[in-house]
């Protein structure tokens, strides 16, 4: 009997929630097949199975958010007998305690089972991995009432975050993207120096069935080549800072898993068919949740089109180390007098957020400027 527990997937992040199981208790499983796809703070991943056998436990519900070193799995790869096995679970749930607790900054294990300093019967003692009590405290999830999914019915991490939310009626424990969300905004809103400036793009040029995304994207696409110091990554503990050339778009898409920015590269080498195809293709992958961890990574600048749902301006929040991010609102229609006349128009508010410690205010009046003019042009204008 082998254990399988959740390997370190090289993020550098300390836990996934596990997103689906493609096995069962029962399954006969092959090295390397994939056994579950988990979401890290970065992507979904597919975890492969380490070694072949037959599926003797599974461990963690879809949805249930797991510690690097958590039991996932039993795999029965020897064929022996029931004596044997249970022996190897036995050690085997001893490994995954001592793994885990090397993480809990120096806490005594046998102070964590209930009554160990009192007569308290063995059938009343309650069995958790130290990592899985200090998480209940924190949660304030009462460990008498949680059933152990571990070996011998240890109390594991995955078990907490599922007691934690059956809790309130409408709370939830933040998984996914929502929890990556409440970390890369707290990061920004300590470490940026954010200053915002805000435009109106008058779209008089526009036809009545233009691609309002496609548009955005050209439109930074050429700002970002008529002022480079907003496609940018800055380094404040070196103070260094990189100007790209190539341009990078983060595309910000709401779903229902939370905030989503994946990366559209060398967006200046895309024509507009290949964009419109990218765009429905990326959606429709953060919908099943299959976005490949690349595909979320190394972007320079980002466009986040809330207006498409609602609101005119706003502040967006630039994502370290990038230093700028465009926002851009619902259009409106607004009269204006030109030539002495009154004319109704349609505009698209623009907010541009920018690092002030690595771009000066000219740099972002530059780009927002280009970007404006930009949006203004008819289609026929920017193929000519």
């Amino acid at each position: 009997m082998k254990t399988f527990n959740l390997p370190d997937l090289g993020e550098g992040l300390a836990e996934s929630e596990i997103v689906k199981w493609h096995i069962n208790v029962g399954d006969v499983v092959k090295l390397d097949q994939v056994v579950l796809t988990v979401e890290t703070a970065k992507a979904t991943v597919d975890v492969p199975a380490p070694y072949s056998g037959k599926i003797v436990s599974r461990h963690g519900e879809e949805g249930d958010v797991v510690n690097i070193g958590a039991l996932l799995l039993e795999i029965d790869d020897t064929g022996g007998d029931s004596a044997s096995a249970e022996h190897a679970q036995t050690a085997d749930a001893a490994t995954v305690v001592g793994n885990v607790s090397q993480h809990t900054h120096s806490v005594n294990v046998d102070d964590f089972w209930i009554g160990g300093e009192h007569n308290t019967s063995i059938d009343e003692l309650t069995s958790a991995l130290p990592s899985a009590r200090l998480l209940a405290q924190k949660l304030g999830v009462n460990l008498d009432h949680v059933k152990g999914s571990g070996p011998d019915g240890l109390i594991v991490d995955a078990d907490i975050y599922h007691e934690a939310g059956k809790q309130r009626p409408g709370t939830e424990v933040l998984k996914g993207a929502r929890r990556t969300m409440v970390a890369t905004m707290a990061e920004s809103h300590q470490n940026v120096a954010s200053v915002t400036i805000t435009e109106e793009a008058v779209l008089d040029g526009w036809s009545h069935d233009e691609d309002i995304s496609i548009r955005l994207i050209q439109a930074i696409v050429h700002a970002c080549q008529e002022e480079p110091a907003m496609n940018a990554w800055f380094d404040a503990e070196t103070m260094t800072r990189c100007v790209h050339s190539t341009v990078n778009i983060g595309i910000a898409v709401d779903s229902r898993h939370g905030l989503y920015a994946p990366v559209l590269r060398h967006a200046d080498e895309f024509q507009p068919h290949e964009l419109r195809r990218w765009l429905d293709q990326t959606v429709q992958g953060i919908r099943e949740r299959k976005l490949a961890r690349e595909q979320l990574q190394h972007a320079t600048i980002t466009l986040s089109n809330f207006g498409a749902i609602a609101g005119i301006y706003a502040t967006p929040v630039v994502t370290p180390p990038q230093v700028a991010i465009v926002g851009a609102g619902r259009i409106i229609e607004k009269v204006v007098i030109r030539h002495g006349q009154v004319t109704a128009i349609k505009a698209m508010p623009l907010s541009i957020t920018f690092d002030h410690r690595a771009c000066t205010g000219g740099e972002a009046a530059r780009f927002t400027k280009a970007l404006a003019q930009h949006l203004r042009k008819a289609s026929h204008e920017l193929t000519a």
